[in-house]
């Protein structure tokens, strides 16, 4: 996975495979729960992992996240603060466990490793930003049809209730979209 953005040398990939294991989780399990202070970051390997929060009894999907990217509570990792939302395997998942204490320990014997992390951080805020400013400005039609075309994946791995809400719409909105569209081709 790391190899795919720089070459490494032996020494630097058993590094990696010591500081952040591969863990096995099954459909369903929490790797963080809202309230908890998480210390971890979770690079996903095979699966999808759900972003969400239950807000007055509501569950708020904010995110999937997929093979070769990562789901990270940067506000609680770096205040300590107890975490606003869960990570939540919606299938069946092989993920990295990547602990902060143990990553500045990687960073302090391999610097470069820290330079790589560093600009693929910068890319990922980057593209969060995008994405939300893209999302706040388009319409639930238009905010599906960006789906299909950017993550279509999703579409077929994820419940729809789950997608309607992550859409920030309604199961019943959502249905009518995709009805609309496949009749209108």
């Amino acid at each position: 996975m790391m190899s795919s953005f720089i070459d490494l040398t032996d020494d630097e990939k058993q590094g990696i495979l010591e500081a952040f294991p591969i863990k096995e989780y099954a459909k369903g399990t929490n790797l963080l729960s809202q309230g908890q202070i998480s210390k971890d970051a979770f690079f996903i390997i095979k699966g999808c992992v759900r972003e969400h929060s239950i807000e007055d009894g509501d569950e708020k999907t904010s995110g999937f996240y997929t093979e070769f990217q990562s789901a990270v509570n940067f506000e609680s990792i770096s205040n300590g603060s107890p975490s606003k939302y869960y990570f939540t395997c919606v299938e069946d998942c092989s993920i990295a466990i990547l602990n902060s204490e143990k990553e500045t320990e990687l960073y302090k014997k391999f610097p470069r490793f820290g330079e790589v992390c560093r600009t693929e951080l910068e890319k990922m805020l980057g593209a969060s930003q995008e994405n939300l400013l893209k999302f706040k400005n388009s319409t639930p039609k238009e905010r599906y049809l960006n789906l299909l075309e950017e993550r279509p994946n999703l579409i077929n791995r994820v419940p729809q209730h789950q997608l309607a809400s992550y859409l920030g719409i309604k199961a019943e909105t959502l249905s009518r979209i995709r009805k609309r569209i496949s009749v209108n081709g």
